[in-house]
């Protein structure tokens, strides 16, 4: 697989830490007690010291500090695309053949949700359980990518997070007219989070481990080693005469253990805790709510 040198991201270092001097870069997006919305360095005490500018253009300590009212999705994604099928095992555990080009679906914007927000349960979803869990290892584009080769590919990457691509498997497989888009769209199906970790603080993002526990049973477990497109060949192969700009988001793909490939399967319900979990990215974990909670205010 495809791991590079990611030293050097766009300056990121420079305007963090002493000159020469590499600092850790775990940024987090949240809103503090006055409801304003701010980046900053969670300082572990429930207060984060606050950065100045936006993570795509680089960001710098202000010697100010704030409370941290709730953490928030890390960025606010221009475009999100996502693979399907890309780690061997999950193939096979689907009975799918495996892909001679990368699965490329995408899903809106408006699906991304924060961390412990919860995952609403659609209303559409009338024909009994069908929602899933997915953990994905969540790639931030820094820099515009077009064309960029596999060698060139990680230097476009801005960093990285834990995703989840809540899939509703009836409307993936039946409901979108043979696109899986409306199945992987509903509002809170891409939860993001905790923190984006700058691309540096990952040297190889094909030696992570991945997991997804639900209520805290381990359902899924596999390490990106396992994916066959890497993340150098998929930012290679998005951008071929299609521009990738600044904050688009790109989802690599699950491993195994869904819960439609389970027997018998395993759906989400309302009260389930989801958590995704990836070396070096810490946590992202969320409840799960019925459709009418959300409608009333509770998503």
């Amino acid at each position: 697989m495809h791991g590079a040198d990611t030293r050097g991201k766009l300056g990121l270092q420079d305007s963090i830490g002493s000159p020469g001097k590499k600092r850790p870069m775990h940024i987090i997006r949240f809103e503090d007690t006055a409801g304003n919305v701010r980046y900053g360095i969670d300082r572990g005490d429930g207060s984060a010291d606050v950065l100045s500018g936006e993570p795509s253009s680089g960001v710098s300590p202000t010697g100010e500090q704030a409370e941290i009212g709730r953490l928030l999705a890390p960025i606010e994604p221009r475009n999100i695309f996502c693979i399907g099928l890309n780690y061997r095992a999950h193939a096979e555990e689907t009975g799918a053949p495996i892909p001679e080009n990368p699965v490329v679906f995408m899903k809106p914007t408006t699906a991304v949700t924060h961390p412990g927000a919860p995952i609403p349960l659609p209303a559409a979803c009338a024909h009994g359980p069908e929602v899933d869990y997915e953990a994905e290892l969540a790639v931030v584009i820094g820099r515009t990518a077009r064309n960029v080769t596999v060698d060139q590919a990680l230097d476009h990457v801005l960093g990285y997070c834990c995703a989840n691509d809540v899939s509703a498997r009836r409307w993936q497989k039946q409901g979108g007219g043979g696109q899986w888009i409306r199945g992987k769209s509903f509002d809170g199906f891409c939860p993001l989070g905790p923190v984006l970790v700058t691309a540096d603080e990952i040297p190889d993002p094909q030696r992570l481990d991945v997991r997804c526990i639900l209520n805290g049973q381990i359902m899924q477990q596999g390490n990106t080693s396992d994916m066959i497109f890497g993340v150098a060949v998929l930012i290679a192969f998005l951008s071929r005469d299609t521009t990738l700009l600044p904050g688009t988001l790109i989802l690599t793909g699950t491993p195994p253990g869904v819960g439609f490939a389970r027997k018998p399967p395993v759906f989400l319900a309302a009260g389930d805790r989801v958590r995704v979990e990836i070396e070096g990215l810490g946590a992202l974990e969320n409840p799960v709510i019925d459709a009418d909670r959300a409608s009333a205010g509770f998503a």
